[in-house]
């Protein structure tokens, strides 16, 4: 029900809590942030925090940090409100509700992350929702709302994880896409270029003058099918080629890797794809695909594609291990124990000059400084 503002000195080692948030009434399980750069005006650095859990509850909230040598780790943290939003109250606010069946208010967001290339002052942020759907909020921070605007059920089962990555096409074009997936194993991609397009023209008044009804996302860009259980983590890095490597970690213990391109042409037929590959007709492709079956000997809960030949996975089984990544394969390189148990989210920072930085979270916090 609390969210922690945590400042982590590198030169130290140390950890200093500057801030506890808890306006959840529910658990917290997931966090994403805006960064909004340096202000002059205020001498501070600012970003927007999302916060999400049970009760189908987002907070929204625009954070301040100042240098301050007094205070605890050298730095101040001013934390402002600035939106919410649950099902329950965008039901009872709804038009027309009578022929919709009514969201039940115990839905839990399992994962969110902002829509990447958007911008300010129009965030975007996608989420994963426990009752099967996918979601598209947007924040309107002058009107201190947060707007859903499209939603999808395809997965008709609990969405565990979502991603976005933004593809720059010829003519500084830009298409803005999410990867969501489920608890059957499927990675589901999609293209929410136009419901983007739309909310940037969109306003509090436009809104509130609509009907309300969420549009839907549309049919998926691509389906992959990439375990046989449940998709416990993921993430998405752009190659040199302009492709996309798609890392996932399921419940069973495997990891899998593959290759996606948007607005050019495949490797091979298209015809020549696995029958677990199924398209929408759009020019987002699957090029290859391969899985290391038992990388870890329990749930894979977090993993970064570090470098296009480096990837580092998590899992419960309290092993950060580090692989090399080819074109086929994934090679073991070095494994070590963390102290942190139930680990369920890892996050990295860092370059192959300086080495990476590693935050292991879940009954608490561990920092692993990786050099390769």
């Amino acid at each position: 029900m609390t969210a922690n503002v945590i400042a982590f000195s590198e030169s130290s080692h140390s950890l200093a809590p500057l801030a506890a948030i808890g306006d959840h009434i529910s658990s917290v399980k997931a966090l994403a942030v805006a960064n909004g750069g340096w202000q002059e005006e205020a001498a501070s650095w600012s970003a927007v925090l999302f916060s999400a859990g049970g009760r189908a509850e987002i907070e929204c909230y625009r954070l301040l940090l100042t240098c301050d040598h007094d205070a605890r780790g050298g730095v101040a943290c001013q934390v402002i409100h600035v939106a919410s939003h649950q099902l329950d109250e965008h039901w009872n606010r709804m038009r027309n509700k009578h022929r919709l069946i009514k969201m039940d208010p115990e839905t839990r967001y399992m994962s969110i992350a902002l829509v990447a290339g958007t911008g300010a002052p129009h965030l975007f942020l996608a989420a994963a929702c426990s009752d099967g759907s996918v979601r598209i909020f947007l924040l309107l921070e002058p009107a201190g709302r947060l707007l859903l605007v499209a939603e999808s059920f395809h997965h008709q089962r609990c969405v565990l994880k979502a991603e976005t990555f933004v593809h720059r096409a010829a003519g500084d074009m830009r298409r803005h896409l999410v990867c969501s997936a489920a608890t059957d194993g499927s990675i589901v991609f999609w293209d929410i270029t136009a419901t983007v397009d739309g909310g940037h023209s969109c306003t509090l008044s436009v809104f509130i003058a609509g009907s309300r009804l969420s549009p839907a996302l549309g049919p998926p860009a691509l389906t992959v099918q990439a375990h046989s259980c449940g998709v416990n983590s993921l993430h998405i890095q752009q190659t040199a080629a302009g492709r996309y490597l798609v890392a996932s970690g399921g419940d069973d213990g495997s990891i899998h890797v593959c290759l996606v391109a948007v607005d050019s042409a495949p490797s091979e037929p298209v015809s020549a794809l696995p029958r677990d590959v199924v398209g929408a007709g759009t020019d987002l492709l699957l090029l290859a695909a391969f899985s290391r079956p038992c990388a870890h000997a329990a749930q894979v809960t977090g993993l970064r594609v570090l470098q296009p030949d480096l990837l580092i996975s998590v899992s419960v089984d309290q092993r950060l291990t580090l692989w090399r990544l080819s074109k086929s394969s994934l090679n073991f390189l070095g494994s070590r124990f963390c102290h942190v148990a139930d680990v369920a989210e890892l996050d990295c920072w860092g370059s192959p000059a300086r080495g990476y930085g590693c935050a292991l979270c879940g009954q608490g916090l561990e920092i692993v400084w990786c050099r390769v």
